[in-house]
């Protein structure tokens, strides 16, 4: 192959070494050739994306289609929300049309219309476990668990209502105008200062599991602060219940190098002032929202 061809093929794949570039130019003054090429490799993205359009859509089709033969509709929902159950369920229509029906009864069986009310989890509210901030840098609501003041619920059915109360509210908090469906959220759990009787792995995998099973591709990230040693064991038995795609998104913050790239992701403005940042400690109870509960 001549230089130039070679060229032209490799600046499709993006690597062009220097010395040839030189080469080129010098024998191109005019760039036909290079130009040429650009525009081949612009094709190409083009080209590729369409077909991952293409592909996405013949995907919500099949989805819709799946979700009227289990006798529901996804009528009302948009692309972005429909595109998450895809997502969680690596793009299978089938499977995600199931999952969409799953979450349709389960939220009209546990959820009402507006939301869980704050008198419906007051007893949870009043240890002052929950705070609520954003938006992060990234754009989304943040979700703080103070897990020293937090205790074994006595009763699950409340507990799960609570876990619904609190991923309602933060989601709906990262709602601009109008819902999207594909809103996100970004939790930390503080773990300094806990003791044995602040351990609940139940209700640890209980909220896990809510977010996979009724909330997917709403988890941008979690971060776990000050975790001690007694806990490791604790977070190992949890991890059993926690989907791939979910601990992936899960950090640990370790050491001072991890800590700064944590304060970094989540900025200033968003961080509570004894978490290094400026934004004032906001209890979720306190936080008045217009809507208190995303559609799905």
């Amino acid at each position: 192959m001549c230089v130039l061809g070679l060229v032209c093929v490799q600046h499709q794949h993006g690597n062009i070494p220097n010395t040839q570039k030189a080469v080129f130019l010098s024998l191109s003054p005019s760039l036909p050739l290079y130009n040429l090429c650009r525009s081949l490799s612009i094709s190409e993205d083009l080209r590729a994306q369409k077909t991952m359009e293409e592909s996405q859509e013949l995907a919500l089709t099949q989805l819709r289609t799946s979700v009227e033969k289990l006798s529901s509709s996804t009528e009302g929902y948009e692309k972005p929300t429909l595109m998450r159950f895809l997502v969680a369920r690596s793009m299978n229509p089938d499977k995600a049309a199931k999952m969409f029906v799953d979450c349709q009864k389960w939220r009209a069986s546990m959820v009402p219309p507006n939301g869980i009310p704050d008198s419906e989890v007051r007893d949870e509210l009043e240890f002052g476990k929950i705070c609520l901030h954003g938006p992060t840098k990234s754009g989304h609501p943040l979700v703080l668990v103070l897990c020293s003041k937090h205790f074994p619920a006595k009763n699950a059915v409340n507990f799960k209502k609570f876990v619904v109360y609190v991923l309602d509210k933060t989601i709906a908090s990262g709602i601009k105008d109008k819902e999207v469906g594909d809103e996100k959220l970004v939790a930390v759990f503080d773990l300094a200062n806990i003791t044995y009787k602040n351990l609940d792995a139940r209700g640890l995998i209980t909220s896990f599991q809510f977010l996979q099973s009724y909330y997917p591709e709403r988890l941008a990230k979690c971060y776990m602060l000050h975790m001690p040693g007694f806990f490791v064991s604790v977070w190992r038995f949890v991890c059993r219940f926690l989907e791939k795609s979910t601990q992936e998104k899960i950090v640990i913050v370790t050491d001072g190098e991890e800590e700064i790239k944590f304060k970094e992701e989540i900025g200033v403005d968003a961080l509570p002032e004894e978490y290094g940042g400026r934004a004032k400690l906001t209890l979720i109870q306190d936080v008045l929202l217009p809507k208190t509960a995303p559609e799905m």
